[in-house]
């Protein structure tokens, strides 16, 4: 699995849409780690994003039914 790094912008695999991560918070109810990240693109539907840290640097299946990465690290800064 890959590092997380804060403030680094990470590059959605499928759509192209880029991030920046702004900070690691915990579940208040089973302390899983979440990512809280913001997009750098305009979206109408939210700016701030929350996702598990397990999800944020795994992986999805794209269409033609292969894995990879969720998200990829453009920039460290």
């Amino acid at each position: 699995m890959m590092r997380l790094i804060i403030g680094g912008t990470y590059e959605h695999v499928r759509t192209g849409s880029k991030y920046r991560v702004l900070l690691l918070a915990k579940d208040v109810k089973d302390l899983t780690d979440l990512v809280v990240y913001e997009a750098l693109y305009e979206n109408e539907v939210g700016k701030y994003w929350v996702r598990t840290k397990e999800e944020f640097l795994g992986e999805s299946i794209h269409n033609d039914g292969t894995p990879h990465p969720r998200f990829r690290l453009i920039s460290e800064h």
